[in-house]
């Protein structure tokens, strides 16, 4: 190509040097930076069966062990807009462990073990430092989840987002014997339905969090506030708990029909996916108070009960539904493992008869809210 000048009105002309990718908002060198940047960390998240290393084309991870029927699940999930709150602290080492917590936790659901995570990362602007606050926290969650990291992608987006903006996907591999599988089909009658407390907020919710405190209450996410014992914006970045090891260290130890992880669509929503046919899981709000958070959020943006349990989680991040005759032993493994648990409600029959589809109902008050 010739050089190029450009003249007045903005089109080249044949003094001058023709434009680059790094003009037009993508800085290659930046990109290569980063990599440097996150390497160490992306390398400490490994496993075994990983085989080779960083730069590849593909992630290579061999399925060694003396599987029977294995079966593989995949779960692919995001954020969402508690990034929002990321960014606007200034915080970024956090946010990647609740990205990983959101796809392992759905992994295990189904009784699988997490084997590998691969993220994709779209920014605005390659920041490397940024960048590298993001793998880490990614990486920080696979360590605690046992999976390793087994690649991703950096994709630089001017002109589509914000220089700061970013935003996180990632998709999880794991594995399950056939005959393991976790699934509705395992819940009978009289099963006993044990809640995992959460971590605070997790990852749900958020715009509805930050519609009610930031925009409509004016408050400050670096303002102390008491209830909380810390800052505004450290109690909204709490990062997601990762729950992976605990279910399967639970149902190596127990007889779990099923876990249910609660989401978007909170508790009895999501219960219910995992409720077969012709049954009902019967809740008791009055087993826990859910953190002072939810409470704030309720109070202030005057949230109907409803609309908040259909929002946010709660204080139940994770819910095992155990043979009744196992659950002690359940409590005393999640227990054992610093996981706040109790027993929430138990499985009947639903009045509606067999053919209605599993459901989930919530009843009583919760102390202290």
């Amino acid at each position: 190509m010739t050089q190029q000048d450009a003249d007045p009105a903005g089109e080249p002309t044949s003094t001058s040097r023709g434009a680059s990718y790094a003009e037009a908002g993508v800085d290659i060198d930046a990109g290569d930076r980063a990599v440097k940047l996150f390497a160490p960390h992306a390398k400490r998240a490994s496993r075994p069966e990983v085989l080779g290393g960083l730069g590849g084309f593909a992630g290579l991870f061999a399925l060694k062990g003396t599987y029977r029927e294995p079966v593989l699940a995949a779960s692919t999930d995001g954020v969402g807009t508690k990034l929002a709150v990321a960014q606007a602290m200034g915080k970024h080492d956090t946010v990647g462990r609740d990205l990983v917590a959101m796809v392992v936790d759905d992994l295990v659901v189904c009784g699988a073990e997490p084997l590998f995570l691969q993220d994709y990362i779209a920014v605005g602007k390659v920041i490397p430092e940024t960048v590298a606050e993001l793998v880490k926290g990614i990486a920080d969650g696979c360590v605690e989840a046992g999976c390793a990291l087994l690649g991703g992608e950096t994709a630089e987006h001017p002109g589509l987002m914000e220089n700061s903006d970013y935003d996180l996907s990632a998709t999880g591999v794991g594995v399950v014997e056939a005959d393991s599988v976790l699934s509705p089909d395992r819940v009978r009658p009289g099963d006993v339905v044990i809640a995992m407390g959460s971590s605070g907020l997790h990852s749900n919710g958020y715009s509805l969090a930050r519609k009610v405190l930031l925009e409509w209450g004016h408050m400050d996410l670096g303002g102390h506030v008491e209830e909380f014992g810390r800052t505004l914006g450290e109690e909204m970045l709490e990062p997601t708990r990762i729950y992976a090891k605990d279910c399967l260290a639970l149902a190596a130890e127990a007889d779990v029909r099923t876990f249910s992880h609660v989401t978007g669509g909170g508790l009895a929503e999501n219960l219910a996916r995992v409720i077969p046919a012709g049954l009902a899981a019967e809740l008791d709000r009055g087993t826990w108070t859910p953190a002072p958070i939810f409470a704030m959020i309720a109070q202030r943006g005057r949230v109907e009960r409803a609309e908040m349990e259909r929002t946010f989680n709660m204080g139940v991040g994770m819910v095992a539904i155990v043979a009744p005759e196992d659950t002690d032993r359940a409590l005393a493994v999640l227990t054992a493992r610093h996981l706040d648990c109790w027993v929430l409600g138990s499985i009947k029959k639903s009045h509606d008869g067999k053919d209605q589809a599993g459901a989930a109902g919530l009843n009583g008050e919760h102390p202290r809210f």
